[in-house]
C-alpha cells in the first residue's frame, strides 16, 4: 500500500519526496550534488569540442576529420594532413625532443673512430640503446635478440669465435657486404668409413678420446689431397677467416651440435654427416639498406656482444 502524503520534515532529516509504502517505507529526495551536475556539463562540452576539432563520427564509408591539422616531413617534402594519430607519431619522430637528441648523437657517433666510440661510455651506451633496435629490427631473426645465434644453423656472436674476423673493420664489412658461407659435400669424394675417419680426426683436435687408427687416416685425408681441408681450415686447423672457414680445434661448434650429442659415436655420426653434406649460407649484404653511420653504430654494437678482435 502506497500513499503520496509528504510528511513534515524535522531539523536534521532527510527530504522525502512523500511516497510511502508499508506505513514506514519512505522514499528519500536526494538530488545530484550540483558538482556533480557541473562535471558532467563539462565532459558534454568537452566532447563536443573534440567532435569538431579531432576526428570522430564514421560518416558512410569515409569520417569527419576535424578542424586541427598536423604538419611533418615526409619523403623530403612538408606534408598537412588533419590531425591523426599517426601524423602525431611521424612528426615526434622528426622534431620531438628525444627525436632530436638522438639524431645529435648519432651525428657525434658518425663523426668518431671506433677506438673513441668503444672508449667512451656515453657513445657506448647510446650505441647500446640505439643498436639494440636496429638488431632486433635486422639481424634478430637469424642471430636472435641476444645474438647467441641457432646452432646447426646461424652464428654465435656473443663468444670469440669470429668466422670472417671480430676487428671492428672486418665486422663492418660483413654488414656492408654481406657473406657467402659455403663448405663443399664431400659424398662423393668419401665413403663412410672416411667420413668418419675424418670426423674422429677434428674430433681430437678438440680433446675427444677416440679410436688412435681412425684419428691417423682423418690427419692423412684432412691434410691430403683427398680431402683438401687443409686449403681452407689450414694445416693447424685454425681456420681463414678470408674464406670465413672456421676453427676447428677451439671446441666451439655452430654448425654441428656436438655438445648435444650423447656419446662419442654420436658425435662421429654428426661430425660425418655434417662433411657429408657441406654447407652454405648467405648474409645478406645492408649497404642499401642502412646509412653509414647506422652500420658503424651496428659494428660497434656487434663488437661489444662477442668482445670482438
Amino acid at each position: 500500500m502506497s500513499t503520496n502524503e509528504k510528511p513534515s520534515k524535522k531539523p536534521g532529516e532527510v527530504e522525502t519526496t512523500g511516497h510511502v509504502w508499508d506505513s514506514n517505507l519512505q522514499e528519500y529526495n536526494n538530488p545530484l550534488p550540483r558538482w556533480w551536475l557541473w562535471g558532467f556539463y563539462a565532459t558534454v562540452v568537452f566532447a563536443v569540442v573534440y567532435w569538431i576539432l579531432f576526428p570522430a563520427w564514421p560518416v558512410g564509408g569515409s569520417f569527419t576529420k576535424g578542424l586541427n591539422s598536423i604538419t611533418f616531413m615526409e619523403d623530403g617534402e612538408e606534408v598537412t594532413t588533419h590531425w591523426n594519430t599517426r601524423s602525431l607519431l611521424a612528426r615526434d619522430m622528426q622534431s620531438g625532443r628525444h627525436a632530436v637528441r638522438q639524431r645529435e648523437m648519432l651525428e657525434r657517433v658518425g663523426d668518431m673512430e671506433y677506438d673513441e666510440i668503444l672508449g667512451d661510455v656515453d657513445a657506448m651506451s647510446f650505441v647500446n640503446a640505439y643498436a639494440k633496435g636496429s638488431f632486433g629490427t635486422w639481424c634478430a631473426a637469424c642471430h636472435q635478440t641476444g645474438g647467441a645465434g641457432v646452432i646447426t644453423q646461424y652464428p654465435n656472436l656473443r663468444d670469440d669465435h669470429w668466422l670472417w674476423g671480430g676487428t671492428v673493420d672486418q665486422i663492418e664489412e660483413t654488414l656492408v657486404l654481406g657473406r657467402n658461407g659455403y663448405m663443399p659435400a664431400f659424398r662423393e669424394s668419401l665413403d663412410s668409413e672416411q667420413l668418419d675417419q675424418v670426423a674422429s680426426y677434428v674430433l681430437s683436435m678438440n680433446g675427444y678420446d677416440l679410436d688412435a687408427d681412425a684419428v691417423a687416416a682423418g690427419a692423412e685425408i684432412f691434410n691430403g689431397y683427398l680431402g683438401g681441408c687443409y686449403q681452407c681450415h689450414g694445416g693447424d686447423a685454425q681456420g681463414l677467416a678470408s674464406q670465413g672457414a672456421p676453427n676447428l680445434s677451439d671446441n666451439i661448434w655452430g654448425l654441428v651440435d656436438v655438445p648435444g650429442a650423447a656419446n662419442d659415436e654420436e658425435r662421429v655420426s654428426r661430425v660425418a654427416a655434417f662433411v657429408h653434406d657441406g654447407v652454405q649460407r648467405v648474409m645478406p649484404a645492408f649497404a642499401d639498406r642502412l646509412s653509414e653511420t647506422e652500420i658503424k653504430v651496428l659494428t660497434a654494437y656487434v663488437h661489444s656482444l662477442g668482445g670482438g678482435q
